[in-house]
């Protein structure tokens, strides 16, 4: 770690020197913490559903006009999961880049090909004819999404975790998962509004590409939130003090990958859950339906509002029953739900919005708790590359391929057959809590 911050570079040690009055002097408290970790999830997960809704509201019709909707939007959905692929290739390299130049470095290039990436979307040319080259460029800008976002691990939540006092580690734990609904209403706002106000000309010639510009701004600001506390010398101190350093990812990964297994598995109803009142909603919304994306959008919003509220409950709910208990119950809960939830979107506007608002809800207690549900189970020095690893592969197992699979069987079989992949992820779930347990059993 000395290496690491003697190669720090000169805007790294102007925003140390910036902000050591701050978090530099004094005891370091969870909320401070939490502050870095909402504001930088935040800005994560907005650059996500700008593109999440962008896949299905403009990519079919933009980058594949000449397809009929539905084969356009599998082709958009194809391309969805290049990002969660390219994850953990990101995590690799930028891994090294923390143990070579510091954590501030690594967060500097990582925010900034992060914002580049997206904001790189807003310029992406249309179709003409049926030319590929726009598929093309909007795949690599998601690759570029991807990388980035193996770098974006802070290590934030992990030391926010081991700095929240014992009786209270659930409630501490959700905080980072607030970034989510905190994301999508902010996406789906900026989206809203210019469908609502735009002729749909308007809005896929040019109007669509203002919340991809916005996002390069969110990242700049998430960026220097982070920095603030990253480097100062008292969080550098505690990062090592708490041996949340970076391990190299392979010899982790061959040492640790039964943890890593159980992790990335431990929290795929929620994962799952994630993109079904998320992403495949609106696609089904806007393929099946002659109902306004933009009415739609708003329900989204509200739903994203009760998952707040959700999340925050989980927190007490875990400090009273466990975190692994509250895992299990809402992976049954979410099990129950697939078997008749997603019909509830041919229900009509009543059923629809009994659908989003009970899915945020389930969506909120779960996965307000599914952040490094098994992360006490790696030893401290693969603790930050570990609990780094296991998020990758269950955004990647969980979520990548969700709205496709989703999509595809909805197409094929119906909506009831939609529910099946939500129901497997609540299975996988169970299974992985189950050897969870087993394994803390034989740790004790």
């Amino acid at each position: 770690m000395v290496e690491a911050t003697a190669s720090s570079t000169s805007a790294e040690r102007d925003v140390r020197a910036l902000h050591s009055g701050g978090a530099g002097d004094g005891d370091v408290h969870p909320g401070e913490i939490a502050i870095g970790v909402v504001i930088g999830r935040t800005s994560e997960f907005f650059d996500f559903f700008v593109y999440a809704l962008a896949s299905v509201i403009v990519f079919p019709a933009l980058v594949f006009p000449w397809m009929d909707p539905m084969t356009a939007t599998l082709w958009s959905f194809a391309i969805f999961p290049l990002a969660f692929i390219a994850r953990p290739f990101g995590t690799q390299i930028f891994m090294a880049i923390d143990r070579r130049h510091g954590r501030g470095t690594k967060l500097t290039i990582a925010l900034f090909l992060l914002g580049t990436s997206t904001c790189a979307v807003a310029f992406l040319p249309g179709a003409s004819g049926q030319s590929l080259w726009s598929a093309v460029l909007l795949a690599v800008f998601r690759i570029g999404q991807g990388l980035a976002l193996g770098g974006a691990w802070d290590g934030l939540a992990s030391l926010l975790a081991l700095n929240a006092p014992e009786k209270k580690r659930g409630w501490w734990a959700m905080v980072p998962q607030l970034g989510a609904p905190f994301g999508l209403i902010l996406a789906s706002g900026l989206f809203a509004f210019f469908l609502g106000t735009l002729s749909p000309e308007d809005f896929i010639s040019w109007g669509w590409r203002y919340p991809f510009f916005v996002a390069f701004a969110v990242n700049v600001v998430a960026l220097f939130a982070r920095l603030r506390i990253v480097v100062t010398p008292q969080y550098t101190e505690l990062f090592t003090t708490r041996e949340l350093t970076p391990s190299r990812v392979l010899p982790t990964l061959k040492a640790q990958w039964r943890n890593i297994v159980i992790g990335a598995f431990a929290p795929l109803a929620s994962f799952a859950l994630f993109h079904m009142v998320t992403v495949f909603p609106l696609s089904w919304v806007a393929l099946f339906t002659k109902e306004s994306i933009t009415r739609f959008l708003l329900i989204e919003m509200v739903g994203a509002v009760f998952g707040v509220a959700a999340i925050v409950a989980s927190g007490t709910l875990a400090d009273r029953i466990g975190r692994r208990s509250l895992l299990g119950y809402t992976a049954a809960a979410i099990a129950v739900f697939s078997g008749f939830a997603p019909q509830l979107l041919a229900a009509g506007e009543r059923g629809e919005a009994a659908f989003m608002i009970g899915g945020f809800i389930l969506l909120g207690l779960s996965f307000g708790q599914s952040s490094g549900a098994v992360t006490s189970n790696f030893p401290k020095r693969a603790r930050y590359t570990g609990a780094a690893l296991t998020s990758d592969l269950a955004w990647l197992f969980g979520a990548g391929f969700a709205p496709l699979a989703a999509l595809l069987l909805a197409e094929w079989f119906g909506l009831v057959a939609a529910g099946g992949y939500l129901l497997s992820g609540a299975i996988a779930t169970l299974v992985a809590l189950g050897l969870n347990k087993e394994l803390g059993r034989r740790l004790d």
